[in-house]
């Protein structure tokens, strides 16, 4: 009877843990198909990739600030129609924040969104500092992002911001549409 009862609760568990990783693999699922666009990634990144995907278009807002225009024309949820993301664009950015303008965190010719590594992107999340200009000079030392809400950002787990780097290393290149702001006053 002893025997039984062990075997009984091993049956029970593992079908328990069967159900939250199909429930995990759901997740997965749908995570991946957040993403507006289709993404060239290694299998093995499949889960990361994913909880990227998941960060960067429902939580983080990182498309409305990297992609300029957001939407295409007649696609703008905030009047009421049916969204249609700007593809073409997608996290290229050129949004004009004032006289800064977001950067481009799309992979480059490396791989490397934004031509960060991954070590450089998360500094550049928990401290702000600025690692490469537009034009692939050193920026100045003391030079942080002036409208990239890295404050709150910096409080990410490196899980979150590996996922988030692995995301964006999966999609497609894109250029900017827009590559000036107006001056300053």
């Amino acid at each position: 009877m002893r025997t039984s009862t062990v075997v009984l609760a091993l049956l029970i568990a593992l079908s328990a843990s069967s159900v939250v990783l199909a429930a995990d693999a759901t997740d997965v699922d749908k995570e991946l198909k957040l993403s507006p666009v289709q993404l060239k990634f290694d299998p093995k990144d499949r889960i990361a990739v994913a909880r990227g995907s998941y960060l960067v278009n429902a939580l983080g807002g990182c498309v409305g600030c990297h992609t300029m225009p957001t939407y295409e024309p007649g696609g703008d949820p905030f009047k009421g129609q049916d969204e249609k993301p700007n593809l073409k664009n997608l996290l290229a950015g050129g949004k004009c924040f004032g006289p800064f303008r977001s950067p481009n965190i799309t992979p480059d010719a490396n791989g490397h969104p934004g031509g960060l590594a991954l070590a450089d992107f998360v500094d550049s999340i928990r401290s702000g500092k600025i690692h490469m200009m537009e034009d692939g000079k050193k920026p100045a030392p003391n030079d942080i992002q002036k409208v990239m809400p890295w404050p709150e950002f910096r409080h990410m787990t490196d899980q979150d911001l590996g996922a988030i780097y692995a995301y964006l290393s999966a999609v497609p290149h894109a250029e900017p549409s827009n590559t000036k702001c107006p001056p300053p006053k």
